[in-house]
């Protein structure tokens, strides 16, 4: 027994936020049934160099958070298509879609328009700006929602400027805070509290996540310091270190971890020097102690530092890239990664990401989890759940109303 066993999403999204937020929902066990456009194109589906991938609509970025879904092309344009929406709406337990704010709603299938068929519904919509405000008619993408939201500003140092993040994680927040959004009306509903309409936006998901950089700036006007490749906690004692064969990073953030280290180093004579401690506020000890660690840590590589210092509880590891990560054993034993052994139009296994987190006594993630479905895969079976028969779906789809993989 899953938690969202039995619930039934519409999702109307694309790119990345919204098929991120329904993806954490399908590994819980609900039915996510992804509506997709006929035309034109989801980029996010195509945007793969790789030609087979492209001529599937399995490019990467669509793999990566599409298992555990059933597809339904739909011209959402064309009333026969918003009639289809609008029936299938009124059997989902929710709606989540992801266009400008207004759009749904000029096409009749709006959280208004939709509650008159089943008045418990829950409608969440995911935009940039959300539903209200100067900036909701904007159109936005992650990276623009890093450089407004002052994300960019404290990345880095002050010698290259505002730096993006290498990812678009404000999109990913966005999708997370979604679910969580989602996760919650759907408890008030069988709470007995109805249904309801949820307003997600990216700027204010990447705000949320940045409380400390935005909270001392609301509690006492302190500007975020660039710190680059330092740690936060401003520990002389914690940052990334060249060894022999790779970057270290350390993160000996309190005088424990910092005299743990020097234990380990074979620097014991300097704990508790008061030419050290306390190094707060004292820029010299920072150079002093940081010349030092550069020193030592250069005789060795950074899985023999990494192995030292463990076991005395010093947060120390390499700096790995994606492909160290994935392979590492600890990952491969949470469970975090999750095998496809077949993707319909590759003909090849994947693997992809679970939820992140593992229920004790009852199993978050799907034992089995299916592969991204084809755009369509499962249009003729819904239609036919809505009361259309085989002649009718087959007149739409030579209308382009709806469509199945060729």
């Amino acid at each position: 027994m899953k938690p969202f066993d039995g619930v039934r999403i519409l999702d109307a999204t694309h790119v990345f936020a919204g098929p991120f937020c329904t993806y954490q929902m399908g590994w819980l066990g609900a039915e996510i049934v992804r509506v997709e456009a006929v035309q034109p194109l989801d980029f996010i589906r195509y945007a793969s160099p790789d030609p087979a991938q492209k001529a599937a609509g399995m490019a990467d970025a669509f793999l990566i958070q599409n298992a555990n879904k059933h597809s339904v092309a739909l011209d959402l344009k064309d009333v026969r298509g918003q009639a289809i929406f609008r029936k299938l709406a009124a059997t989902s337990d929710a709606v989540i879609e992801n266009y400008r704010p207004g759009t749904m709603a000029k096409l009749g299938l709006g959280y208004d328009d939709l509650r008159q068929d089943r008045d418990d519904l829950v409608y969440l919509s995911l935009s940039g700006f959300g539903q209200s405000g100067p900036l909701r008619d904007i159109p936005a993408y992650d990276h623009f929602v890093q450089g407004i939201s002052g994300m960019m500003a404290v990345q880095g140092d002050d010698a290259h400027g505002a730096t993006r993040v290498g990812w678009p994680v404000i999109d990913y927040v966005a999708g997370l805070v979604a679910a969580f959004a989602l996760s919650s009306a759907l408890y008030g509903r069988k709470a007995g509290g109805g249904g309801q309409y949820v307003d997600v936006a990216m700027l204010d998901s990447a705000l949320m996540i940045m409380g400390p950089v935005v909270g001392p700036w609301l509690a006492s006007q302190r500007r975020q310091v660039k710190t680059g490749r330092q740690a936060a906690s401003g520990s002389p004692f914690s940052g990334m270190f060249e060894t022999a064969d790779g970057t270290l990073v350390v993160a000996a953030n309190t005088p424990k971890q910092a005299n743990s280290l020097l234990h380990v180093i074979g620097r014991a004579d300097l704990i508790d020097s008061p030419d050290i401690f306390p190094w707060a506020g004292r820029a010299e000890v920072t150079e002093r102690v940081q010349q030092m660690l550069d020193d030592v840590f250069a005789t060795r590589t950074a899985l023999e530092w990494e192995a030292l210092l463990a076991p005395s509880s010093v947060p120390a590891g390499k700096l790995r890239d994606v492909e160290e990560i994935t392979a590492h054993p600890h990952v491969r034993e949470r469970g975090v990664l999750h095998h496809l052994p077949d993707v319909p139009g590759l003909d090849r296994p994947i693997d992809v990401l679970g939820p992140g987190f593992n229920f004790t006594g009852r199993e978050a993630q799907v034992t089995d989890p299916t592969p991204p479905p084809q755009k369509g895969a499962h249009s003729r079976l819904y239609l036919r759940q809505v009361g259309l028969n085989d002649a009718e779906i087959d007149g739409l789809i030579r209308d382009g109303v709806t469509a199945e993989p060729n």
